[in-house]
């Protein structure tokens, strides 16, 4: 059975978008994982449609309704494999590498967009959803938020990437003692403007290659997200504590 992906939005039009082109699109039409883009307004009320309505205790904009949404993820959630909800908010968690292969490694996800001022809290907890951030930024609503997520997790099917050594290089990808940023890449020519590619790279010799690479990916962790580079560091000083206290109680 192939990974499958709901989407819950007012605007469906916004899908399959940039998910039907390259990989992404590619495995969509060989049915390595799917795609169905719900309308919420399906589930709406009254002439209208309507799914949302003026906040509690006041305040700017709109808030989507608790008994709209629940109908819209009832009608998704009852079909084929459980599947985890998503709802896409700032005040999610922060979506990383470990969440996406956890997602990816699933039967697929549903996903709801968030619009307006956001989602009645009282169908977030009857729900049980996951919220998930992709950043710390306010967008206009989920739909590109989806996208992002969706292809993050596509890449990860099986069949998709073309190998998977490019997958366990990238930046991000899991390391012993935590995260790293990808080390910088060159092609052809040799000199461009002046500007050679490093030598250690046209000598032929991987091991000297290998540790250049580590070495670069460990320079631009350190000066471009030092918050990895703590966890990196707090990693390494636990295993270094936890083999001197094993070593401690077997000597």
């Amino acid at each position: 059975m192939s990974w499958r992906a709901t989407v819950l939005t007012l605007f469906p039009e916004m899908f399959p978008g940039p998910l039907g082109l390259s990989l992404a699109g590619r495995a969509l039409s060989r049915g390595d994982w799917s795609l169905e883009a719900r309308q919420l307004r399906d589930f709406g009320l009254g002439r209208h449609s309507s799914v949302d309505d003026t906040p509690f205790g006041g305040g700017a904009g709109m808030v989507l309704r608790p008994d709209v949404v629940d109908a819209a993820c009832d009608a998704a959630m009852g079909e084929g494999p459980a599947r985890p909800l998503l709802y896409l908010t700032p005040r999610g968690r922060l979506l990383d590498q470990a969440l996406v292969r956890e997602l990816a490694a699933g039967p697929g996800v549903v996903v709801l967009c968030g619009r307006y001022e956001g989602l009645d809290q009282r169908v977030i907890e009857a729900r049980r959803m996951r919220e998930v951030s992709v950043g710390d930024y306010v967008l206009s609503g989920g739909e590109p938020a989806a996208l992002v997520l969706l292809d993050a997790c596509v890449r990860l099917l099986p069949g998709v990437m073309g190998g998977a050594e490019s997958a366990e290089e990238e930046s991000f990808s899991a390391q012993d003692s935590g995260p790293l940023l990808e080390y910088p890449h060159y092609t052809r020519p040799a000199e461009w403007n002046g500007m050679r590619v490093p030598e250690v790279l046209l000598s032929g010799h991987h091991a000297e290659v290998a540790r250049w690479r580590a070495a670069q990916s460990e320079a631009a962790t350190r000066e471009r997200r030092p918050d990895l580079w703590r966890r990196r560091t707090d990693q390494a000083s636990a295993d270094t504590h936890s083999v001197a206290w094993a070593a401690t109680r077997n000597g």
